[in-house]
């Protein structure tokens, strides 16, 4: 089972990683604070080294996506 999982903040789109158990997080980019069950997940990891690799990547992803 994932010990890790990659959310979407519900206010301004931005990714970030929170370990499984969390109840909520705080977007670091605007400050909501999310409540983990309802927000969309995109990724799951067993470890934080994986979520921070797998973060790194879709946050490379979008960027690409919105240049074009």
């Amino acid at each position: 089972m994932a010990s890790f999982v990659i959310v979407v903040c519900n206010k301004c789109g931005g990714l970030l990683a929170a370990k499984v158990e969390q109840k909520t997080r705080t977007c670091p980019y605007c400050g909501f604070k999310i409540a983990l069950r309802k927000a969309k997940s995109v990724a799951a990891a067993n470890d934080a080294g994986e979520a921070s690799r797998t973060l790194k990547a879709l946050k490379k992803r979008a960027a690409e996506k919105r240049k074009g």
